[in-house]
């Protein structure tokens, strides 16, 4: 509890910062108008730009650390994340031939078409958990799939109609919480509260698979569904958070690393920390890739590549080293 707590504040404390700041200097005369008046015009830009921005960083990261926390216990493998299982790259794929085909003109057609993509992958792999319970042979199914969705999206580009239309497709695969408003973010709300509530009814058998299969399956508890139930929960969170903001990686990997410790491995009780971390994550980057004096911003997800990376790196390490002993 004293965690979240901590993490709690620090959430609120960078989602006001993030508020706070931007390329538009604010006085505090103008601040004060903005909290007096929402509708004037420094009222505009705190409320209508950038509150909707740090919030969509928020629920974006939150549910994407969620999610990785659920994808490294049910694999009991430190280096998976939301993507291990092709959700990112299937519901990225969707994304692109909404947008390719033209469909994305209509309002909600590439977020729906970005959700209902993670969700077929969700659905392929629930059905080939059911059959093939060890994670080593999840893990290669899941790399299939990314294969399958990243060669496919590479399809669209080379089919791309035009420069405009390729120009679109990458903006949204690169990830961004920009131009994001309030209806968008209540519109992600739902599915990823579903994904959420489905994660934390599998808690428990996350936390007897981290004793071995053997040890899962004479507990006691309904294993097929609550390995199912976690499978469909992260696939839920992860479209919801490429729906809202495309696709951006490396969060759902780092956040429970951060958390785990604090929990004593506990895959269980690293859900809700993870959640908040990774939301404390992709605020802080959303707000360094507003604030760094470039000539074009920076993509959310080329930020979080940018840090993510060396992190993967790092973990890596530290588990071959682990491997090793």
């Amino acid at each position: 509890m004293r965690l979240l707590i901590l993490l709690g504040l620090l959430l609120c404390a960078v989602l006001a910062i993030s508020i706070g700041l931007g390329e538009t200097l604010l006085s505090p005369g103008q601040y004060l108008a903005a909290f007096s008046h929402p509708a004037s015009p420094p009222g505009e830009i705190i409320w209508t730009v950038r509150a909707p921005r740090a919030v969509t960083a928020a629920l974006v990261g939150a549910a994407l650390g969620m999610a990785g926390a659920v994808m490294q216990g049910l694999l009991r493998n430190p280096l998976a994340d939301p993507g291990v299982l092709g959700v990112s790259a299937i519901s990225g794929l969707a994304a692109a031939v909404a947008i390719a085909t033209g469909l994305g003109r209509a309002p909600g057609a590439v977020e729906v078409a970005a959700l209902t993509g993670a969700l077929a992958a969700g659905a392929l792999v629930v059905v080939f958990a059911a059959r093939f319970r060890e994670p080593e042979t999840l893990i290669l199914f899941g790399v299939a799939l990314s294969a399958a969705g990243g060669a496919m999206t590479a399809l669209v580009f080379n089919l791309s109609p035009s420069l405009i239309t390729t120009s679109e497709v990458l903006n949204w695969l690169m990830g961004s919480a920009a131009n994001r408003d309030w209806r968008d973010v209540g519109g992600a709300l739902v599915p990823a509260g579903l994904g959420a509530g489905l994660c934390a009814y599998a808690a428990g058998g996350l936390r007897m698979l981290s004793l071995g299969e053997e040890t899962a399956a004479l507990s006691g508890l309904p294993m097929a569904r609550l390995r199912a139930c976690a499978v469909a929960g992260a696939a839920l969170l992860t479209g919801s958070a490429v729906a809202l903001a495309g696709v951006i990686g490396f969060v759902g990997l780092a956040a429970p690393h951060l958390t785990r410790s604090a929990v004593s491995d506990d895959p269980a009780r690293t859900l809700a920390p993870s959640a908040i971390a990774g939301a404390i994550l992709l605020v802080a980057a959303d707000l360094l890739s507003r604030l760094l004096p470039t000539d074009e911003e920076l993509r959310l997800g080329v930020v979080t590549a940018l840090v993510g990376a060396p992190l993967f790196a790092l973990i890596a390490w530290r588990a071959s080293r682990s491997w090793r002993q």
